[in-house]
C-alpha cells in the first residue's frame, strides 16, 4: 500500500530524477484507457468523463484523448477552471480536438447522463474535509448515470488514506490505481487494478526532494521549543569544535534550543563561538562518569541528544560511555551516537532509537568488519549490521546507506569536497534536530544524509575542494527552504556498478 503524502514524495522525487509528473499523467490516462479497452473495447464507445480541477483531472483530460484515439465518442464535462499545471497542458490539447471531444461544464448538466463508460477523474489523493459544490453535485449526477462506471486512482468522495466517506462518494464498478493500493480503497468492496506509471524504484530508494518538501510547516502559533531541544554531549581537553558544529548544524536546521556539554574549559571555548549556543559546563578536563548524574536533568528536557563529537578516548571517558548511553536509552530519548562515542561502545546492541553514523573506519571498529566492495553487497551487510545492533546505521560515503534493519535508502548527492574535517558532526546535529522534532530515526538518519551533502554542495559549488564544515552549516537553510533547486546542483549521477 501507498499513501497519499507518500505517493507526492514519489511523484517529488521522480520529476527531480528527470521523469516528469507530466510523463506521469500521460502514463496514468492512458493506462485507464488501456483498462477500458481491455474491459469493454472502444470503437463506437460512449464515454463520459466528470473531470476535477487538479492533477486527477489531468489523468482524465489525456484518458480522454486516448479514447477518443481509439474510436470512441467522447465527452468532458469539467468542475470549473483547470488548476493543476500539468492538467492545464492536457487541456490545452483538448480543445483543439473539437471534432472529436466534447467539452461542457457541470453547471450546464440538468440530470444524469448515460454512457458506456462514466469515468470519475474529480476528486484523488488531494481531497481533504467535506464535498462541496460543484463536487458535491457533480459526485449525485455521477451515480445517477447510467453505464459501467471507472474511477481513476480512487473513488471521489473517499479520503484516499482513512477511506472516511467525505459525503457522497461514487460507487465504481472498477477503480483503475496507480502504483501501489491506496488504504482507503481496501475499506471497501471495491475491484480495482493497480498499475504501473513509470516512476522510477530511484525514487523511493533515494533520498530525494520530495522527502523534504514532505517536512511539517511550523505553525503560527508555535511556542518556544516548538521546534526542538537538542542536547549535544562531547568535547575533551583537546577537541572543542566538533560539538560545536554539530550544535551550529542542528540550530540551523530548525532547532528552537540546543544545548551544548562539554568539559569547563571545552564549554567556556564553545560559549565564545555563539551566542546562539548553550553552553553546559561540566566538571573535570574529559567526560567522566561525574558528569552522568550532572547531564540527567539536561537529557530529560531535551528531545533528542548527540553523543560522541570531539569526545576523546581518554581511560575516565571509556568508562563513563556506556553508563551514559544506557541512560538516555532508558529515558527514552533519541540519541545519534557518533565518532568516539561509537567506537568506545563498539559491539554493543542499542535500540531503535538510536542512529549510529560511521564512517567506513568506524564501521569497521564498531561492527568488527570492514564495508564490502560492492556497493549492493554493501547495503545488505548495512541492513544486517542494523538488525544485528537494533539500531539504525548510517553508513556515511560516496554512496551513503541507510538501514533500520528492515528498510533501506540511499543518498548519492554529496561531493568531492564532503571529505572536509567536521561535516560528519553536522551530519550528526542534522539528524538529532529531525528526531526533536518528532521524525522516526530511519526517516530522519535519511533526511539528515541528504540535507548535510546538498548542503555540502551548495557549499562545493562556490568553493570547489576549498570548503569547510562551517560552509556546510551555512548552507543548511538554502536546501530546506528550496530542496528542489538544492537537488539539481548534486555532483553524482551513477555510483553503483555493475
Amino acid at each position: 500500500m501507498i499513501t497519499s503524502s507518500q505517493m507526492r514524495i514519489l511523484e517529488a522525487n521522480s520529476e527531480a530524477l528527470g521523469v516528469s509528473t507530466l510523463q506521469l499523467m500521460e502514463s496514468a490516462g492512458r493506462s485507464v484507457a488501456d483498462e477500458i479497452e481491455r474491459e469493454m473495447g472502444t470503437t463506437s464507445l460512449k464515454a463520459v468523463i466528470f473531470v476535477g480541477h487538479g492533477g486527477k483531472g489531468g489523468d482524465g483530460l489525456v484518458t480522454a484523448r486516448h479514447l477518443a484515439d481509439r474510436g470512441a465518442e467522447v465527452t468532458v464535462i469539467t468542475m470549473g477552471e483547470i488548476k493543476h499545471r500539468d492538467a492545464q497542458v492536457n487541456y490545452m490539447a483538448l480543445t483543439d480536438m473539437d471534432f472529436s471531444v466534447r467539452v461542457m461544464s457541470i453547471d450546464n448538466l440538468d440530470s444524469p447522463v448515460k454512457g458506456d463508460v462514466l469515468i470519475d477523474a474529480m476528486l484523488g489523493t488531494g481531497v481533504r474535509g467535506k464535498i462541496r459544490y460543484p463536487f458535491n453535485r457533480a459526485i449525485s449526477l455521477f451515480n445517477a448515470s447510467k453505464g459501467f462506471k471507472v474511477s481513476i486512482d480512487v473513488p471521489s468522495g473517499i479520503d484516499p488514506d482513512s477511506g472516511e466517506a467525505l459525503g457522497e462518494f461514487v460507487s465504481p464498478d472498477l477503480v483503475v490505481t496507480f502504483h501501489d493500493v491506496k488504504p482507503g480503497l481496501l475499506k471497501y468492496n471495491f475491484r480495482y487494478v493497480v498499475k504501473k506509471i513509470g516512476i522510477p524504484p530511484e525514487a523511493s530508494i533515494y533520498v530525494g526532494p520530495g522527502d523534504l518538501l514532505s517536512l511539517k510547516q511550523r505553525e503560527m502559533k508555535s511556542r518556544k521549543g516548538a521546534g526542538g531541544r537538542v542536547l549535544v554531549v562531547g568535547g575533551s581537553s583537546t577537541f572543542s569544535g566538533a560539538p560545536a558544529l554539530s550544535a551550529m548544524a542542528s540550530l540551523r536546521t530548525g532547532a528552537d534550543l540546543v544545548y551544548v556539554a562539554s568539559p569547563e574549559k571545552t564549554a567556556e571555548a564553545i560559549s565564545g563561538y555563539s551566542p546562539d549556543l548553550i553552553a553546559i559546563k561540566l566538571s573535570g578536563r574529559n567526560f567522566n562518569e561525574g558528569n552522568i548524574r550532572e547531564l540527567q536533568q539536561w537529557v530529560e528536557k531535551a528531545n533528542a541528544v548527540v553523543f560522541g563529537p570531539g569526545l576523546g578516548l581518554e581511560e575516565e571517558t571509556v568508562k563513563a560511555t556506556p553508563t551514559f548511553v544506557e541512560m538516555v536509552m532508558k529515558l527514552g530519548k533519541p540519541l545519534v551516537l557518533d565518532a568516539d562515542g561509537l567506537k568506545i561502545m563498539k559491539g554493543s546492541k542499542l535500540s531503535k532509537n538510536v542512529v549510529v553514523t560511521p564512517h567506513p573506519g568506524e564501521f569497521k571498529i564498531f561492527f568488527g568488519e570492514e564495508p564490502r566492495e560492492s556497493e549492493r553487497e554493501r547495503i545488505n551487510q548495512v541492513m544486517e549490521k542494523a538488525r544485528d545492533c537494533n539500531c539504525v546505521v548510517l553508513l556515511k560515503g560516496y554512496l551513503d546507506i541507510i538501514s533500520d534493519g528492515y528498510a533501506f535508502r540511499l543518498n548519492k548527492a554529496g561531493n568531492p569536497g564532503m571529505t572536509a574535517g567536521g561535516t560528519g558532526d553536522t551530519l550528526t546535529g542534522i539528524i538529532a534536530t529531525f528526531m526533536a522534532q518528532g521524525y522516526p530515526p530511519f526517516t530522519s538518519a535519511s533526511l539528515g544524509a541528504l540535507v548535510n551533502s546538498l548542503s555540502g554542495t551548495l557549499a562545493y559549488r562556490e568553493l570547489g575542494a576549498h570548503l569547510t564544515a562551517s560552509d556546510v552549516v551555512s548552507k543548511i537553510p538554502h536546501v530546506l527552504n528550496d530542496p528542489v533547486n538544492a537537488f539539481r546542483e548534486r555532483v553524482y549521477r551513477r555510483v553503483i556498478s555493475g
